[in-house]
């Protein structure tokens, strides 16, 4: 079974503040998508990693064994640039963000095994806090059934035919969303949920550097 990652690192973290983008901030003596990257080489199950970066940071990975494609505008059109290196024969792509460096080998397979079983699988944890759907005056509707409801991460990992599928009926129609499996859940193919970690966060603000960086750095 040939297994491919694609991580986008195309965003300038704006959130972050940091001019250089997000992803090449140091924590734990490494640029966050080194470690991101790191966690994937180190797996051998895997056969090739594409890295979705703008084209002038390309220099900054070259010392490392990844394949490269440009970003696009939006994060969808930088998941498509990455599917168009999946090298042919390709049977499972794993998509992950490159702010998410907390990422675990566990995780990793658990994902692969669960597209390899079910078609598409989502890493994702239980939601904690009681979710309130409220109007656009600020009133409550609704509150959702805790039990339910999945907070979503990466990686999300599907069979090649059907993310391929996905992604070109989704460029076809002109349709745009934020998640991908949401374009696999939209041509009615069912999606697996993996149990994640709630240590696989998404390093957005500097809050979220400085618990990635404690983090890190209690695994040593």
């Amino acid at each position: 079974m040939k297994t491919s990652v694609i991580i986008t690192a195309g965003g300038y973290g704006k959130r972050m503040g940091s001019p250089s983008g997000k992803q090449f901030l140091e924590i734990a003596g490494k640029p966050i998508l080194e470690w991101t990257i790191s966690a994937f080489l180190a797996i051998k199950e895997i056969n090739e990693v594409i890295v979705v970066i703008n084209k002038e940071d390309f220099d900054k990975l070259k010392h490392l064994k990844v394949k490269l494609a440009e970003a696009g505008e939006r994060r969808q059109d930088s998941v498509y640039n990455g599917l168009q290196k999946v090298t042919e024969g390709c049977d499972i792509v794993v998509i992950h963000d490159g702010a998410r460096p907390l990422v675990t080998s566990q995780l990793i397979r658990a994902s692969i095994a669960g597209a390899a079983l079910h078609g598409a699988s989502v890493v994702a944890v239980s939601v904690k806090d009681t979710i309130k759907e409220v109007s656009a005056e600020g009133f409550i509707l609704n509150t959702a059934d805790r039990s339910l409801l999945w907070a979503a991460q990466t990686p999300q990992t599907f069979k090649y035919h059907l993310i391929k599928e996905a992604y070109e009926k989704a460029k076809s129609d002109g349709f745009f969303v934020t998640d991908d499996a949401s374009l696999v859940e939209r041509l009615g193919y069912p999606v697996k949920i993996v149990e994640g970690s709630y240590e696989n966060i998404k390093v957005t603000t500097p809050e979220d550097l400085a618990v990635a960086e404690q983090i890190l750095r209690l695994r040593k």
